[in-house]
């Protein structure tokens, strides 16, 4: 006998239908790609977190890492990726207030509301090519050694801060003069060059006694351990070539699995929230245009919403992993 529950007229529990659970087919679509996807993202920070367990001691910290903030100079630790984080957890707010005016058929609302969460997917999604941009770019410089190792440098005059390649380093005009590009020698015989060259670090470095090597083992402090002056010398001989900013060779910050990670999961999930973006924009224009009004529902908005809290959802996570723990 098959169970039933009356709601005015007997329907079947079990007779399944094309509403099961009482959710239409591009309802159930939609979440079994949430589910599949998540998965996805699963294994990428899975993978993260076992890469960085395994190399925790030489990984780059964060607060070092990720200090810019657009048209500001200084040190500015998460700050903008804070920012970033508040805008997409905002826009999913005004989702949630668009599907419930969606529910209540208040189209000028869905208008709007909808219009904010496009505003805030772009925000996003420029602030993170911001980001991309500025860590591509670099901002110090380091030196790499035979081993991979990165090599960058501190003042010990000024806590131990931070100096970037170009403040010390000694120029040598002789050794990159054939590189000018009213040479041409640089477009097809040479590959592209760093702002100063190895040699014109060393040259400056053993000119500023007050300069040291801060390398990328992490010291019981939770800091990166800087060498003293004797150290740093002796270590400078292990360098093979100057490093500014960071791709999928290089590094200036650290461990280049670091890099490799940071472009392919915030990349990944990037094209997520641009995809949203465009998808939103569709359907902004489809309710402008009173075609969910005609149909007499706005099933549609609600289903592109499930899409875009997931990908709200999914950089909790990423911001949890890489910025942090």
């Amino acid at each position: 006998m098959n169970s039933t529950v009356t709601t005015g007229t007997e329907t079947s529990v079990w007779g399944g239908g094309n509403q099961p659970l009482g959710a239409s087919y591009g309802k159930m679509m939609m979440w079994f790609f949430i589910v599949s996807d998540a998965l996805t993202f699963s294994g990428f920070l899975a993978a993260y977190g076992f890469s960085r367990f395994k190399f925790i001691e030489t990984w780059p910290i964060a607060d070092e890492v990720f200090t810019h903030v657009p048209f500001f100079h200084g040190n500015y630790p998460m700050i903008y990726v804070a920012f970033m984080t508040f805008v997409l957890i905002m826009s999913s707010v005004t989702m949630v207030l668009a599907v419930d005016a969606g529910h209540k058929m208040k189209k000028n609302a869905v208008i709007w509301y909808m219009f904010a969460t496009v505003i805030g997917g772009i925000i996003f999604v420029g602030s993170q090519a911001w980001e991309w941009g500025t860590f591509i770019k670099g901002d110090y410089g380091a030196l790499e050694t035979k081993g991979g190792r990165i090599l960058q440098f501190v003042d010990a005059g000024d806590t131990e801060k931070r100096v970037a390649l170009s403040d010390f380093a000694t120029s040598i005009p002789s050794e990159r003069t054939e590189h000018e590009r009213k040479n041409g020698v640089w477009f097809y015989q040479e590959p592209g060059l760093t702002s100063v060259s190895l040699n014109e670090v060393v040259e400056g470095f053993k000119a500023n006694p007050n300069i040291l090597i801060r390398t990328e083992l992490i010291n019981e402090e939770g800091k990166k351990t800087v060498l003293d002056r004797k150290a740093s010398l002796a270590k400078l001989a292990d360098a093979t070539q100057v490093v500014e900013g960071a791709n999928l060779i290089h590094n200036e910050y650290g461990s280049r699995l670091f890099a490799d990670f940071f472009f392919f999961i915030t990349g990944f999930h990037g094209f997520h929230v641009f995809s949203g973006v465009v998808i939103n924009i569709i359907i902004w224009f489809n309710v402008i245009l009173g075609t969910y009004e005609r149909r007499g529902h706005y099933e549609m908005v609600e289903k592109v919403g499930l899409y875009w809290h997931f990908v709200d959802l999914v950089w909790v996570f990423v911001f949890t992993f890489f910025y942090l723990v």
